[in-house]
């Protein structure tokens, strides 16, 4: 299958392995520091949420600390309390913003979108919020694996579409026995 008809939660492959029967089915999508650890939870998936947290905790932290400076730039500009008062508010609702927009993609996967200049634009959003990026990717990684809820809802439907194909089909014509000479079909 290609990329392009590739469904959600995963990549489906055909392999012939054992005697030619079909041992494929659909791999589950990797998840960033986790790979396919979350399908499980082997592989030291309790450590690497933890780790993630930490990390992502972590880094808004210096975040928090370096936007901090940029608001004691803009002081000592000396540029009026409503220029500061209006910084201020910019950072926290993209901040907001990102917030919800990364939460939200943990849960769906974001709509198809003709409209390239919002992308653009969300993302310019994205890069001045990233605090709050990181406080949603600290927060799900206290739950779970950030995006392992929807990538497993989407694995378990390709595995229960792989399992309906597979028990439907009638068998492999090359792996039938031939008949017996001398007996009709009915």
């Amino acid at each position: 299958m290609s990329d392009e008809q590739t469904p959600p939660g995963g990549t489906e492959r055909d392999g012939t392995e054992h005697g030619g029967q079909d041992q494929g089915g659909p791999e589950p999508e990797e998840i960033r520091f986790f790979g396919t650890s979350w399908v499980r939870h082997d592989r030291g998936y309790a450590l690497r949420r933890a780790g993630v947290a930490v990390g992502s905790l972590l880094l808004a932290l210096i975040g928090a600390l370096v936007v901090r400076f940029a608001f004691q730039g803009v002081e000592f500009g000396d540029v009026g309390p409503f220029v500061s008062l209006l910084v201020f508010v910019g950072f926290a609702v993209c901040s907001a913003l990102a917030f919800r927009r990364t939460w939200e993609g943990y849960v769906r996967r974001p709509a198809p979108s003709s409209d390239s200049a919002a992308d653009k634009s969300a993302q310019s959003l994205l890069l001045i919020g990233f605090i709050g990026s990181l406080l949603a990717y600290f927060c799900r990684s206290l739950i779970e694996a950030p995006g392992e809820k929807l990538r497993r809802a989407e694995y378990t439907a390709a595995c229960e579409r792989h399992e309906r194909r597979r028990t439907s089909r009638t068998g492999n014509p090359a792996a039938k026995k031939p008949r017996p000479k001398g007996k009709k079909r009915r």
